[in-house]
């Protein structure tokens, strides 16, 4: 794992926080990034412009990348680890920058927007949404050469492909502009195409690779589906004058998708016609007796721990037993906190801004800004509502194990909140003065999770139950 301090850069070994190296910048790190491999990290310091490789397996090579006068906004890796892409100044362009031939290639016009480069989890391609004579374009580029994708123009093929066209028009009603753009990508063979938004807001490929989905900015409700080719799938507005779609998450096994909406509702689209199969509601008082409310309760310490403390001074700087958090089982009908949003200011708290899938598929996670103490676990299976745990203070971030159905969250104090079909848990983090958690993250194995706070981090590791 690594961390930075100031122009610091500081890799421990995970599992016993042991430093391994320490590397110095040029300036104040403002992001770090590991690649895929684990064997590169890239440090980015935006103020001036540049970006620093560093190597694991050879402590003394290095790489400093300048962008010059163009600056430099963002920095990440592409999947293979061995391609960073930097984005310009005023999103001019992009910077695809090669480790092992040394080779800059440019992506033109890419669009500021919050999500605006996605590829796809074979790391085969990648798509860019660009913004090009005030409209809304996508381009698919292949990342071994980063090019735009193209495809064989075979008759045999065509001839296969135009009959499927038209069952899928037939069978899923899509629009005049599907075809359009279907013959468009078989005579000019360039995955770029124009969107049908206003304002594209953000985009993401399936698990699979197979589709692609784009949304419009939250002034006007709008997703877009399109195939690897560019094909128009299938589009889906639920409403039309409020503010629209506010989050968007796939489900790992790319069956679903999940829609979080201004209206505090989550809408979930099947992936065989696009159409939506249920809607989930976020109430503010829940009566169904078939769900559980686990809700956190705090309590002082019995005066017999206060009587087992060592001293008085260490009484007073620890805060591992200044109060205790648990969980209680709340007896339905229960009234949750509601926050009304205000009206006359920008980025209202409210509707669905969180979503989260649990890795087996079975579980979403859902956070609705108006309710903002309080998480939504729902039963993929049978589309209904599971869990709602209630916490005492306003939910900073939750995360699935990428290992199995357990979801950790925290609240911006000292605790990190575990739940799984078991129950749920509130552990409080040891230590001297007060570490307030606003973020964590899980280790791919699933046995341990970073927590961190504002200026600090710790790690935290979980057994593995042993199966009998």
């Amino acid at each position: 794992m690594a961390s930075c301090v100031q122009h610091r850069l500081v890799v421990r070994d995970v599992s016993s926080l042991q430093v391994l190296q320490i590397y110095t910048c040029l300036d104040q790190i403002q992001f770090i990034e590991w690649s895929s491999d684990s064997l590169f990290i890239l440090c980015a310091m935006y103020k001036r412009g540049i970006v620093q490789v560093w190597s694991l397996e050879q402590p003394d090579w290095h790489c400093k990348i300048d962008e010059g006068s163009a600056g430099l906004v963002a920095s990440c890796w592409s999947p293979d680890g061995r391609h960073i892409l930097n984005t310009t100044e005023f999103h001019l362009r992009i910077t695809v920058w090669s480790l092992c031939t040394k080779s800059v290639s440019y992506i033109k016009y890419p669009k500021a927007c919050q999500q605006g480069v996605a590829f796809t989890k074979d790391g085969h391609y990648v798509a860019v949404a660009e913004r090009r004579d005030c409209k809304d374009f996508i381009s698919i580029f292949v990342c071994s050469n980063w090019q735009l994708l193209r495809h064989a123009k075979q008759s045999l093929a065509f001839v296969v492909d135009l009959e499927r066209i038209k069952l899928s028009i037939l069978s899923a009603q899509m629009q005049q502009e599907s075809l359009t753009q279907y013959f468009k990508w078989f005579f000019f063979g360039e995955q770029h195409f124009d969107t049908e938004t206003q304002d594209l807001f953000g985009i993401e490929w399936a698990p699979n690779g197979c589709v692609l989905a784009a949304w419009d900015s939250c002034l006007e409700y709008k997703l877009l589906l399109y195939s690897l080719d560019g094909r128009l799938l299938s589009s889906y507005c639920a409403y039309e004058w409020p503010l629209g779609i506010k989050s968007v998450a796939w489900s790992p096994s790319s069956q679903f998708l999940a829609i979080g909406s201004f209206d505090e509702k989550v809408r979930i689209l099947n992936h065989v016609t696009w159409k939506m199969i249920t809607e989930f509601e976020h109430p503010a008082t829940i009566a169904s007796k078939k769900t559980i409310v686990y809700k956190e309760v705090e309590k002082s310490p019995s005066v017999e721990a206060e009587r087992l403390s060592l001293s008085p001074t260490r009484a007073l700087t620890s805060s591992a037993f200044s109060t205790q958090s648990k969980y209680e089982i709340s007896q339905v009908p229960i009234s949750l906190q509601y926050i009304k949003p205000v009206a006359d200011r920008a980025n209202p708290k409210m509707g669905v801004g969180m979503l989260a899938f649990s890795a087996d598929n079975c579980f979403l996670a859902t956070k609705n800004d108006n309710i903002p103490n309080t998480v939504w676990i729902w039963d993929i299976r049978k589309l209904k509502l599971l869990v709602v745990l209630e916490q005492l203070c306003t939910i900073q971030c939750f995360q699935w194990d990428p290992r199995q159905p357990r979801l950790a969250l925290c609240t911006g104090n000292s605790r990190v909140y575990l739940w799984s079909p078991a129950g749920c848990v509130a552990v409080q983090v040891p230590g001297e003065g007060d570490f307030q958690i606003v973020s964590l993250s899980w280790h791919s194995s699933g046995d341990s999770m970073v927590l961190l706070s504002k200026d600090n981090f710790c790690v935290c590791y979980l057994e593995r139950e042993e199966v009998k």
